[in-house]
């Protein structure tokens, strides 16, 4: 008759446990840092809550010259970055399906030079979904020299299946608002990228 097998003490099922847990607990963080690429990727791709679509243009003759959507545009700058942005104009009649391009300008009007990064955003946001950027500034971090201006633009469309949809068949107006926000560090970039460009350089980005 065999002997029965010792039963784990209570100090090494403890020690299981806590493996299982650590492992556990860096499985979730790794997946918490994967879902932000996942879920940036997955709002391009949708426009899902109020994120622009990213896209080729469309051929000219996609583009429905009866029909088209009135574009707002709303600049914003956030405490702790000295900077004034402002679009060339306040609105278009954009043509559903036409590509447009619309500048907007940038000044560091503090001191010292400063980053900064622009986000995004479209409204309503069911608007997300037809709102197509072909080009675009944002997340692109810029690094201004005091007294520096630069005129960054999008290039976009609105995608002429928005009249398909029930749910924004009716709209006629939307709204592209953006906002600069001093980068992570807070800090400019090293002198050997930091931009010196003269004042009212255009760049595309």
């Amino acid at each position: 008759m065999t002997a029965p097998s010792p039963r784990p003490t209570p100090s090494r099922g403890a020690a299981r446990t806590a493996v299982l847990c650590a492992g556990l607990a860096f499985g979730m963080v790794g997946l918490a840092y994967a879902s932000v690429p996942l879920y940036n990727a997955f709002c391009k791709a949708t426009g899902y809550d109020g994120t622009p679509r990213q896209g080729p243009a469309l051929s000219l003759a996609a583009a429905r010259s009866d029909d088209s959507m009135v574009v707002h545009f709303d600049t914003n700058v956030a405490p702790g970055i000295a900077w004034k942005f402002a679009p060339e104009v306040s609105s278009i009649d954009a043509k559903l399906g036409e590509t447009k391009t619309v500048f907007f300008r940038v000044t560091n009007t503090g001191p010292t030079p400063s980053t900064g990064v622009a986000t995004f955003n479209v409204q309503p946001g069911l608007m997300g979904g037809y709102f197509v950027k072909v080009a675009c500034f944002c997340f692109n971090e810029q690094t201004l020299q005091p007294g520096e201006t630069i005129d960054v633009p999008v290039v976009f469309y609105v995608d002429p299946a928005v009249r398909d949809d029930s749910n924004t068949a009716h709209l006629s107006e939307m709204t592209l608002s953006y906002t600069y926000f001093a980068s992570k560090n807070g800090q400019p970039v090293t002198a050997a990228v930091a931009n010196t460009a003269a004042p009212g350089t255009k760049r595309d980005f």
